[in-house]
Parts: structure tokens; C-alpha cells; sequence
């Protein structure tokens, strides 16, 4: 009898094991239940139509947003402007991996010219602590081996072959440099002592770059061709201009902003100014590879859909909140609440800046959210959208929800008023632009996700 069910279970082993289709067509069975996950600080915003543009008298007399019916797909967008504190992590991730790229690249020198290391060991103290992981290592899969041995002459910077050492930790302090040649290496990357201020020394911010690829998919739609002939590469400056404080106002002293804004913890939670349409796509870029490098890690790993910055459609969609004929984020009626509160930060009261509580920016999430639960759609910072302006052919575009980005026009569109702006430019209708390559002091962003696949179960 035990032999018997000994065998009954081999047989339900191996027919399970083999294919049961009976012929049929199934698909493609999934390594697991897929679901998607809302990303952390977003929220999600309901696809759906509505109708687009001004729907009461245009005061301005711009005659730039004619009304017109569009329709968006769900998505994520962040809740909250992008802050300083955020920002500031893609600084400092780009800021360090330059830096370990000119230390594992000091390493193999030394090891090279004058030292019995080996390039890549990372064990023999001092600069070999921050060479690149090695190709040679029982940890190094067959692939990176491979394109070692065969590209690493070609590529551009060794960095692109070989990995990072990230497991050392950088050291900042002059009193704990480890070694002559870290010296060197470090030595490099700060201003020199003329251009220090007050002694300090200081990280020379221009050097600061993000080296990133994308895919030009609407060209590639045009004129056909290879993947290669559409796939561009871009090398970005991502430090936020903070001189933008002193340059947009000649007449008053924004000295201290200009000093301490992006600088200092304090203003930690606002949201980051002085970046341009090209800095702000290239945190999109850089936001997506931090999600999908941590994800290479899991057992059976997947991708997100790609950060980035949202249409002007999209834009005004999750302004609205829902409402859809309001004339603000909260509805249709004043600036203030019944108690005289004011809803939103921006210049009121014939110039009387500080009158909504701020002087300048406040945290990202001061006042209500919206419907979708979505702070400052209106006022405090303007924001990047990813469309260009075009006003003679804007409104000819289809009513979908193209997105009309035209690498070639320099204007992109800015949405939803700053502090500095009067209460027109709150209007979730009111439009405005600004040059791609310009950064401003009241210019920020947000980030937003296309939703795929069903709810989470």
C-alpha cells in the first residue's frame, strides 16, 4: 500500500511539473501575482474627462485657453511639490557617484605605478578601499566578466563597465584622509582657495553632473529607423541655481535665500527652486533608476513605469480635484476662507507678500489638499509640465491627452501660480511659460507615474 502512494505521488509531481493546456491557449503564466503598488508620497488620480481651459471671463485677455473636452488615464502624482530634502538626494547620490568613480579610478593608478595591489581588490587599505568591485571576484557574474573583458577599452569613463564600490564609506573630513592619493582625488573635486568663501572649503558644484538616456519615441514615430538613431544621451548640471534669488529681484535683498535656502535643514521640507525643465527631467530619470536598481535585487524582478514630469492636461486634471467647472483647487469663490484665512500662498492684498503667512515659499504641504488629496496646487512654487507652449497650434491638438513636449520649442508650459504671483495664476485654467533652460526662484516641480494594471487586492 505504501508503494502505491508512493507512486501516486510521483505521478502528481511529474503531471503537475509538465504542461496541462490540454492544447489550449492560456498565455504567458506570470511568476507571481503581479499588483501595483502606489509609490511612497504619491497618490493616485483617477482617469477620466473633463473639459479643459477657461470657462469664465478671461480677465488678462490672453485668449490662450480656449475651453475644450481632453481625457487622461489614471496616474500617481506626488502630493506635495518636490522638496529641498528630496532634491538634495539626487544631488548627493550624483555628487557621490562621481566621486567613486575618481577613487576607483586613482586605485588602479596606484596600483599600477607603484604598489603591489590589485586594481579592483578593494584590500589593501587606504585608496584600494574604494576601487571598483572586481570583475575577478567569486561575486561577479558572468555577464559583468564578460563585458569587462570585451567593452571596458570602449566605453565611455570605466565607471561604465565596472561597478562602483559603495560599500566604503566616503570620507569628507581633510584630518581622515586615508592615503596620498585620496588626497589627490578629493583635492580635484573643490574649488580652489581663492574662490573659497571665508576659508571654508567648498564642493565645486559645476561638477556636479548626470549623465542619463532616454528614448525619443515621438521622433522615432516620425521618421522610423533603428532604436540606436533615436536613443539620446544627455549630460546635465543638476546643482539648483540659488544665485536665482538675487537675479529675478535687482531691487531687494534676497541675499539671505540666496545663502541659506537650499543650504540649510531649516528649509529642508519646501519646495526646491532654481532648477530648470532639463534638471527637473533628469531627477524624473534618476527617480526611476533608483526604484528599478532596487528592485533588481528581489527574487523575481520587475520595473515601474517611468517617473516624469506631467502634461499641462494632466496638470490641470488633478488641480481640479475633481471639480470640475471650480475656479481654484477648492472650488469656485475667493482666496480666503469664511474666517478670512487665506488658501493658498501667493501676493495678496496689493503687494502685501507676507499677508498669507509667507514671505516667500512655506512647506511643501501648508494649506488644504485638494480633493485628491494633491497640497499647493495652487501657489507657492509654479511648476514644470512636460508640454511645450505653442500658441498657435496648442489647441488644435487632438482632445486626447497627447503629450505635446516638441523638443524643438524652447517655452515650457508652467502651471498653477507661485508666491510672488497675483491671484490670476492661481486659477487652475490660467496659463503661463517659461524658457526650458531658465531657472527661477519661484519655479519648482512635481513628478507623477502612469497607473497600469487593476487595483491593489
Amino acid at each position: 500500500m505504501r508503494k502505491v502512494l508512493v507512486f501516486a505521488l510521483l505521478v502528481v509531481i511529474i503531471y503537475s511539473c509538465g504542461s496541462n493546456d490540454r492544447g489550449e491557449l492560456v498565455g504567458v503564466k506570470a511568476k507571481k501575482e503581479w499588483f501595483s503598488e502606489k509609490p511612497y508620497g504619491m497618490v493616485l488620480v483617477p482617469g477620466g474627462s473633463f473639459t479643459m481651459g477657461k470657462q469664465d471671463e478671461d480677465i488678462s485677455g490672453a485668449m490662450n485657453a480656449p475651453t475644450k473636452t481632453v481625457t487622461v488615464r489614471a496616474y500617481y502624482m506626488d502630493e506635495t511639490e518636490i522638496t529641498n530634502n528630496e532634491y538634495k538626494e539626487f544631488v548627493r547620490w550624483v555628487r557621490d557617484s562621481i566621486v567613486r568613480t575618481k577613487l576607483g579610478e586613482q586605485a588602479d593608478y596606484a596600483a599600477i605605478v607603484g604598489s603591489n595591489a590589485v586594481p579592483g581588490a578593494g584590500s589593501t587599505g587606504g585608496i584600494q578601499d574604494y576601487a571598483f568591485s572586481s570583475v575577478e571576484s567569486e561575486n561577479a557574474t558572468p555577464y559583468q566578466k564578460y563585458m569587462y573583458e570585451n567593452y571596458w577599452s570602449l566605453s565611455e569613463g570605466t565607471a561604465a563597465a565596472r561597478p562602483l564600490n559603495w560599500k566604503t564609506e566616503l570620507v569628507w573630513k581633510t584630518s581622515e584622509y586615508p592615503d596620498a592619493n585620496y588626497v589627490e582625488v578629493m583635492d580635484s573635486l573643490y574649488l580652489g582657495e581663492k574662490e573659497s568663501v571665508n576659508g571654508l572649503r567648498s564642493f565645486d558644484t559645476k561638477a556636479i553632473k548626470y549623465r542619463y538616456s532616454w528614448f525619443d519615441g515621438d521622433k522615432a514615430a516620425r521618421s522610423g529607423g533603428s532604436r540606436k538613431d533615436f536613443l539620446q544621451t544627455e549630460v546635465v548640471q543638476v546643482y539648483p541655481d540659488t544665485t536665482a534669488w538675487v537675479k529675478d529681484f535687482n531691487y531687494s535683498y534676497n541675499d539671505p535665500m540666496h545663502q541659506d535656502y537650499f543650504h540649510h535643514q531649516s528649509y529642508g521640507d519646501y519646495p526646491v527652486v532654481g532648477v530648470t525643465w532639463g534638471q527637473a527631467r533628469a531627477f524624473c530619470n534618476w527617480r526611476t533608476k533608483k526604484k528599478n536598481d532596487y528592485l533588481k535585487g528581489k527574487k523575481n524582478p520587475t520595473t515601474v513605469p517611468t517617473f516624469r514630469l506631467p502634461t499641462e492636461a494632466e496638470w490641470e486634471y488633478a488641480a481640479r480635484g475633481g471639480l470640475e467647472f471650480a475656479t481654484y483647487p477648492w472650488g469656485t469663490g475667493g482666496t480666503t476662507n469664511d474666517r478670512g484665512c487665506f488658501l493658498a500662498n501667493f501676493k495678496p492684498v496689493r503687494g502685501n507678500y507676507a499677508a498669507d503667512g509667507a514671505l516667500y515659499t512655506m512647506e511643501a504641504n501648508s494649506y488644504n489638499a485638494n480633493d485628491y488629496g494633491l497640497f499647493n496646487m495652487a501657489g507657492n512654487v509654479s511648476e514644470w509640465t512636460n508640454t511645450a507652449y505653442n500658441l498657435s497650434s496648442y489647441y488644435m491638438a487632438s482632445t486626447m491627452n497627447a503629450n505635446v513636449e516638441d523638443s524643438q520649442n524652447t517655452r515650457k508650459i508652467v502651471r498653477g501660480g507661485s508666491w510672488k504671483d497675483v491671484a490670476y495664476f492661481l486659477e487652475v485654467s490660467s496659463r503661463d511659460y517659461e524658457y526650458a533652460d531658465t531657472a527661477r526662484s519661484y519655479i519648482g516641480f512635481r513628478t507623477v507615474q502612469d497607473f497600469i494594471g487593476t487595483a491593489n487586492k
